[in-house]
């Protein structure tokens, strides 16, 4: 949650806050402010999307300086106003703060500082840091900041500027995303590498407790003992433009229709002579054949991946999957064994909860396997190994090749340890890559219901309630589904398994209720048929999803969208783009911002 930059160089410093924090307002747009640094610090901030602060900043003529720093929260201490937000400033105005993440222990702190004192203006946990580092501050920049992070707990990613160093921006994490940007003659930090690419493709990646002292042309690292860090250079390899729009009216369109190149890359790079290569993974083949149980971990639509995920590996390999929730992982005392697996899943490799279970398989001995979008991201450098989707920069909050992609992986993953396992025949095992290999093309072919789903979307934008059912494979899919309507159109959706309708929710099945059956899979086909018929016989209005050639299933639905015929088990692959099509129209038509639903922010880096 939150975006974050700093810029330290010779240029005005304000221009690149602002379009630095436009990259990354997915990442929260309650609120932003930036604060730079000439004679003094000048701090400007704004309740609403970032534009409401370009606006103000525009009307008083701009504010002049070379080293500053900006935020674009996503609220969680304090209610999204001018002065909850980013950046905070100290009693005495020598300190000013931005923050990503959450100050677990902010509160006894506050109370020790206002017996000393100290008159907070906010409500926020941020401001606590720089009240503290103001207090315990002697001079010395790094020193006081050592002081101030073995003080608070929680997670940070913080970029601070100091009254008394006119040409210093320090910088430090933990547990929440940071990258240190270089250029020539100027150098920047960002919450991620779309703030700073229109400027530069080098890049360090912090650790965390790592200190970043950036001038305009220098980059300092140290550790908390202050010892010189030496650090590769990560460079940005993929195309510039791929995080821009592209001539989309929204990042989310565009996303979905990059889905089957995405897949390309992510399984075509993989696929070598009719085998399978999972990169450089050091899991051997004598533990994979020895796995005696897969751990999936995972929060949203990579939970759902994970779902998708279980059936898959399990039908495949054999080897029995649980998949958990990362937010309940830890918390529940997991049974956890030396020769089990644990199979992490994050888009942008720093969603919290996800982290903190992967620590905590790893803490229990057992070897973490990661699936992860971004480069260098913690979850990828914590994990024993790491599988790259490939899926490029995802901008929109509402994940789609980033799902896609994910189960692309799981899908490999699972034929692979198949293989090893000699628990699929190889003849069955070329039939399954050769139709894995198809997904890309089928999937573009989807596309062509690119007109009916719009104009399916217009007829049903004013329901309240949607229920997406399926069973099998197809459960795991509707989850999927359904979570795209509740984020970006606000409908209330529901992914039923749907042989449970009749133990309860059928009860709110009435007259013109519009329920999604999935249905693809061949062994369960009649019976989900069945429950179509039940739902219509209550008054539903049914739209089936169901593989070319079941046209039986037009006598029962009102509406019907093919997918290509493929394996049953790479079927979510398919199903899913239907729904993330009528979703996005959805939300057109409800006049939501598909880009940034409210609420919500892309990376989740807080617990």
């Amino acid at each position: 949650m939150c975006g974050i930059v700093g810029y330290a160089g010779y240029n005005e410093a304000a221009p690149f806050l602002l379009e630095g924090l436009q990259k990354l307002e997915y990442r929260g747009y309650d609120s932003a402010g930036i604060a730079v640094f000439s004679d003094k610090v000048r701090t400007m901030k704004s309740q609403g999307r970032l534009a409401t602060l370009r606006e103000k900043v525009d009307a008083a003529g701009g504010i002049p300086g070379s080293l500053g720093i900006g935020h674009t929260r996503w609220a969680t201490h304090g209610a999204p106003n001018d002065i909850n937000s980013h950046p905070h400033t100290s009693m005495s105005g020598r300190i000013t703060v931005v923050h990503n993440g959450i100050i677990e222990n902010y509160i006894p702190l506050k109370e020790e500082l206002e017996s000393q004192g100290v008159v907070f203006r906010s409500e926020t946990d941020t401001e606590v840091v720089a009240q503290l580092f103001d207090k315990l501050y002697d001079g010395d920049l790094v020193g006081t900041l050592i002081k101030v992070i073995s003080r608070i707990r929680g997670s940070y990613a913080l970029g601070i500027l100091c009254t008394d160093y006119p040409d210093t921006l320090l910088a430090v994490r933990k547990d929440s995303p940071m990258i240190i940007g270089l250029g020539e003659h100027e150098n920047y930090i960002a919450s991620d590498i779309p703030a700073v690419l229109d400027h530069t493709r080098n890049y360090y990646l912090l650790n965390d407790n790592e200190i970043a002292i950036i001038k305009a042309d220098s980059v300092e690292l140290l550790d908390t003992d202050r010892n010189p860090i030496h650090r590769d250079v990560y460079t940005v390899d993929y195309d510039i433009s791929a995080a821009e729009k592209g001539g989309y009216d929204y990042f989310m369109m565009k996303e979905i229709k990059e889905q089957p190149n995405a897949l390309r890359t992510c399984i075509g790079s993989r696929i070598h002579n009719g085998d399978i290569r999972l990169d450089k993974i050091r899991l051997t083949e004598e533990q994979i054949k020895n796995i005696g149980r897969i751990h999936i971990v995972a929060c949203g639509s990579a939970w759902h991946a994970g779902i998708v995920g279980k059936y898959v590996i399990e039908e495949l390999t054999r080897i029995p999957v649980e998949v958990d929730l990362a937010s309940e992982f830890r918390y529940r005392r997991p049974i956890l064994s030396r020769n089990d697996l644990c199979i992490t899943i994050s888009q942008s490799g720093e969603t919290a909860d996800t982290l903190a279970a992967l620590r905590e398989a790893k803490a229990n001995d057992v070897h973490v396997l990661s699936i992860v979008n971004a480069v260098g991201s913690s979850i990828a450098r914590e994990s024993d190994d790491v599988l790259y989707t490939m899926a490029g920069p995802e901008i929109a909050v509402a994940t789609t090749k980033g799902y896609s992609t994910q189960l692309a992986v799981l899908y490999l993953i699972a034929l692979k340890f198949g293989k090893i396992r000699q628990t699929i025949a190889p003849e069955t095992a070329a039939k399954l890559l050769t139709a894995l290999e198809a997904l890309p093309e089928q999937l573009e072919s989807l596309f062509a219901d690119e007109e009916a789903l719009k104009a399916l979307a217009k007829q049903h934008s004013d329901k309240d309630h949607v229920f997406v059912i399926g069973r099998g494979i197809d459960y795991g899919a509707s989850l999927e589904s359904s979570l795209k309507l509740k984020e970006i159109s606000y409908v209330h959706s529901e992914a039923y398994a749907a042989g449970e309708l009749k133990h309860g929710t059928i009860s709110l099945i009435e007259e013109g209720t519009l329920v999604v059956a999935v249905a693809t899979q061949d062994q369960l086909y009649e019976k989900l048929v069945s429950n179509v018929k039940e739902v219509k016989a209550r008054g539903a209005y049914v739209v089936a999803i169901v593989k070319e050639g079941c046209t039986d299933v037009e006598g029962v639905a009102d509406k019907v969208f093919y997918i290509p015929d493929t394996e049953d088990i790479f079927t979510s692959t398919l199903t899913v783009v239907p729904m993330q099509l009528f979703a996005y129209y959805t939300a057109i038509e409800r006049g939501c911002d598909v880009d940034k639903p409210r609420n919500l922010a892309k990376s989740v880096t807080v617990e």
